[in-house]
């Protein structure tokens, strides 16, 4: 059973009902029918993004990400941390005023600067741990480039490959840029002699992820979690 019915998504969030429809599609498809888990969104705000924030690409990947939670958490919203250099904020998007919701939260934000992975990834750490979930969650980690510090970000999600996190990366920007080369690697990182489980997927939406149909990214978005489930149950880091 989903966790949030169709009914109350379509009194609630009524923009977001084609897209909770297509993620249910992909869900089922991947065996993901009842699935619980809490969702977190975690976006680029450096320099180089303000395109995609003035072009919608960021607001609309927050629509799409809360169509999908709304099939594994029930609480009708989606934990946002926005990052740069720093943490910029965190914050929720929700079912009932996720529309321009990203463009009011950036508004309040302060200058744009570099991209710093791991900042992000613990602040996604202590909110899950402080919020005392019970079940995994999927972390949507977008950005369009690689970190500035790389030796972090490697420690970090390896370290966190014994939590319950599974961090799905995506991409903006040009499929040929060297940027993404980090992210490449850092999907590929060995198990075990890294990481205890494969706890990290990564796909390259392009330089204009409004084009990727909402089946092709929810696909990606859940694809790799059910391999991840098994591996994560079997080491004891998912409950049975």
């Amino acid at each position: 059973m989903v966790a949030i019915s169709l009914s109350k998504v379509q009194e609630t969030a009524p923009a977001l009902v084609n897209l909770y429809k297509s993620a249910g599609v992909s869900l089922a498809k991947h065996g993901l029918d009842g699935q619980r888990a809490a969702v977190y969104l975690v976006v680029d705000y450096s320099g180089s993004m303000r395109p995609y924030y003035q072009d919608g690409s960021v607001q609309a990947l927050a629509d799409r990400v809360l169509g999908l939670s709304a099939h594994l958490d029930d609480d009708g919203r989606v934990p946002v941390v926005f990052f740069s250099t720093d943490v910029d904020a965190v914050t929720d998007i929700e079912l009932g005023s996720h529309q321009g919701r990203v463009e009011r939260i950036a508004a309040g934000l302060g200058h744009m600067g570099k991209t710093s992975y791991h900042l992000a990834m613990d602040a996604v750490i202590d909110h899950y741990l402080d919020s005392g979930a019970r079940e995994p969650a999927l972390v949507v980690f977008q950005t369009d480039g690689g970190p500035i510090n790389k030796l972090a970000a490697e420690r970090y999600l390896c370290k966190a490959a014994r939590l319950p996190l599974f961090w799905q990366f995506v991409g903006f920007g040009d499929r040929g840029s060297k940027q993404f080369d980090f992210l490449r690697r850092l999907d590929e990182l060995p198990v075990p002699g890294k990481r205890v489980v494969d706890n990290a997927g990564f796909f390259h939406a392009g330089p204009d992820p409004r084009r990727v149909s909402d089946a092709e990214l929810y696909d990606r978005l859940v694809g790799e979690f059910p391999t991840w489930l098994a591996a994560a149950r079997a080491a004891g880091i998912v409950r049975p």
